[in-house]
């Protein structure tokens, strides 16, 4: 119920959300390259770490500026200017599924690792290093996960053209929206979402994808019940005036409705770190993504 009303305040801004879909193309700067996170089945190493930082008898986090002191030093090999990226595993404390399997899936996806910011070393010991958080996404804090920093690249963005809502399917690989950064469960323009498909399908950074939502969504979710494109349950419909279509139909045989696109920014075996470029209402997890 509470998710039905969220959407219903949702569709009175609908005609703002269309307008604004219209416009360039976001292209990705800093933040959404460095901090948007990954979901991925493989290991990441844990032997270096943040162990704390300066003014720590008062301080558990770390700004942008802040000094931090990690687990590494001269004896690793580690010199005055190597940069290293801060990474944390995450978890979803909401204990509430947006889509049917939406855990189910995430968890085969892997672990959700969220970016914390970029350290830039300025003193080295023979064990110890000091560290600068140059970029920071929130914060960094003690024990967070530190790798040496890799430059990703910014996939080129193709212009926004005129947009058919009502594409049919082109036949290519679909996958779904299973949750956003920091386990958003309502996201449009300019946000970042993790889907369940990946380099081990052919996925590759700059791949764009389209995303559409069927008119018949199958199963339940929190803020949709299933066939209410087409009935209410029961005899509320004819009763109350909602109305019924006098035979069953499916997603199969009404036209599905294309919402947005986006581009993949990152890949892992199973998932793929997707910006949503376009949208033309909210999208949520449950909504399908089309390999363009």
């Amino acid at each position: 119920m509470r998710g039905k009303i969220v959407l219903a305040g949702l569709i009175l801004s609908l005609s703002g959300t269309v307008a604004s879909a219209q416009q360039k193309a976001f292209a990705p700067g800093p933040n959404e390259l460095y901090c948007s996170g990954i979901v991925t089945s493989e290991t990441v190493p844990h032997d270096t770490y943040v162990i704390t930082g300066k003014e720590s008898n008062h301080r558990i986090t770390f700004a942008e500026g802040d000094y931090v002191f990690l687990n590494t030093g001269s004896s690793q090999g580690v010199k005055v200017g190597d940069q290293f990226s801060a990474i944390r595993p995450v978890q979803d404390t909401a204990d509430v599924e947006w889509t049917k399997w939406q855990k189910s899936i995430l968890g085969k996806m892997g672990t959700v690792w969220e970016d914390e910011g970029r350290l830039r070393v300025i003193d080295v010991r023979p064990d110890v290093s000091i560290a600068q958080v140059q970029h920071a996404c929130s914060f960094v804090q003690r024990g967070d996960i530190v790798l040496p920093f890799v430059e990703r690249p910014a996939p080129p963005l193709k212009p926004v053209e005129k947009w058919d809502q009502f594409a049919p399917a082109n036949g290519k690989t679909l996958a779904m929206i299973i949750t956003g950064k920091n386990f958003q469960q309502q996201v449009g323009r300019n946000d970042i979402v993790y889907i369940n498909l990946g380099s081990a399908q052919g996925v590759k950074v700059g791949d764009y994808f389209r995303v559409f939502h069927y008119q018949d969504n199958h199963h339940e979710k929190a803020y949709e019940e299933p066939r209410f494109a087409f009935d209410v349950a029961g005899n509320l419909g004819p009763t109350v005036g909602f109305g019924r279509v006098p035979t069953k139909h499916t997603w199969k045989n009404v036209p599905r409705e294309d919402v947005g696109e986006a581009i993949v920014l990152r890949t892992a075996p199973n998932s793929s770190t997707v910006l949503i470029t376009l949208s033309l209402r909210e999208m949520y997890p449950g909504d399908y993504v089309e390999l363009e």
